[in-house]
Order: structure tokens, then C-alpha cells, then sequence
């Protein structure tokens, strides 16, 4: 996968998770792609101070992220 379809398809994770999050007043960014491993996102609205931010991270937002593109090793929150 090059650099390119790697971007695409992390957006395209965004794009599935983001309606979630906005469900509750939150949204999600994505800040940079490191190594073509690491992802650097952004949590926004209500998810910045939300007390299960890191779990919504984990659970949600980077297993959906390797359900598109597998080698991603890490995502990362950007405060």
C-alpha cells in the first residue's frame, strides 16, 4: 500500500467512526501518518474532556483504523 492509499483509507475509517462521535457533540481529525504506522488524530468537542476519550481511542477509533489498513501499529491523540 503505498503512502497515498494508506491516507485514503485511514479517512475512510474516520468516515465510518466520526458519526459516532458526533453523536455525542464530539469529532475526530486526522493530524499525520508517521512511517506509514503511526497515526496522529485528533479528538474534538466533547470528546477532549470526555473521561473515556482513551478507551473510545482503543477500542473504537484504532481498531477501525487496522480493520482498513493492518500495518498500522498505533494511534496516537494529539491534545
Amino acid at each position: 500500500m503505498t503512502s497515498e492509499e494508506i491516507k485514503l483509507n485511514v479517512e475512510k475509517a474516520l468516515e465510518e467512526i466520526r458519526p459516532f462521535l458526533e453523536s455525542d457533540g464530539g469529532n475526530i481529525s486526522l493530524v499525520s501518518i508517521d512511517d506509514n504506522k503511526f497515526v496522529k488524530v485528533r479528538l474534538e468537542g466533547a470528546c477532549v474532556g470526555c473521561s473515556v476519550n482513551q478507551m473510545t481511542l482503543k477500542t473504537g477509533v484504532e481498531m477501525t483504523i487496522k480493520k482498513y489498513v493492518p500495518q498500522i501499529e498505533k494511534v496516537i491523540n494529539i491534545e
